[in-house]
């Protein structure tokens, strides 16, 4: 009946089975989906620091500016202190309250300005981080691609060959337990046919009762397990 062959055919379907699933899963994009999407939400980290990064410097520029303006204003402001075109006490009086003002309103930017270049650091140091893992997960990503893509060459040289053991073996098998096979696959998920190890089917993973083993090694034809019916070879 060639019971031993059903069983190295089962073998070799089970593995065509691993191969087109695998074949699937990488050509529907899904092996490489997971390193892509991580590669994705890193590049817009990356991003958005970089434009907090922009728009710090952008601050800092204005910063400096006025800064530069306060200060010219202030030394301005000191000339004519002293340079005797005001001699009005009065006016005197209100040009040092101006001067007190700038000097005060410029003390206040450099704080300003010191904290704003603190922050930068930070964001910058965070950034030049994102970068680099931006970069390595990308790497990372398209490694995955091409490993993907030589991965389907080496399944479908492997089908091929899985497919011509498999022609080879069913020609073994008795055509009658050949349709009994095949028609089991369709109905128990792949598996038409199991060892029998120490009393218990492989596919089911039932112990048989002792009655059913002494009855089956008495049978001359196919022998089938009593919860599964699923082909049994010992």
């Amino acid at each position: 009946m060639g019971t031993e062959r059903v069983l190295e055919l089962q073998e070799i379907d089970t593995a065509i089975g691993r191969l087109q699933a695998r074949h699937r899963a990488l050509e529907s994009g899904e092996v490489v989906a997971g390193p892509r999407t991580v590669a994705d939400q890193a590049e817009m980290a990356d991003g958005e620091l970089q434009l907090q990064l922009a728009e710090l410097d952008r601050d800092q520029r204005r910063f400096e500016s006025e800064l530069d303006s306060l200060t010219q204003k202030e030394a301005a402001e000191h000339k004519r202190m002293f340079d005797g075109s005001i001699a009005n006490a009065k006016e005197l009086s209100a040009l040092q309250h101006e001067i007190d003002s700038l000097a005060k309103r410029k003390s206040d930017r450099e704080d300003e300005l010191l904290a704003l270049m603190e922050q930068r650091e930070t964001v910058a140091a965070a950034a030049g981080d994102a970068e680099a893992r931006s970069a390595a997960l990308r790497a990372d990503a398209e490694r995955a691609s091409a490993d993907a893509v030589e991965e389907l060459r080496r399944i479908e040289g492997e089908f091929a060959q899985r497919t011509l053991d498999r022609e080879a073996v069913a020609k073994g098998v008795d055509p009658e337990l050949l349709e009994l096979y095949e028609d089991l696959r369709r109905q128990k998920k792949g598996i038409g046919a199991a060892a029998l190890v120490d009393g218990v089917c492989q596919a089911c993973h039932e112990q048989l009762s002792a009655m059913e083993l002494d009855h089956l090694k008495k049978t001359e034809g196919v022998r089938r397990c009593e919860y599964c019916r699923r082909i049994l070879v010992f």
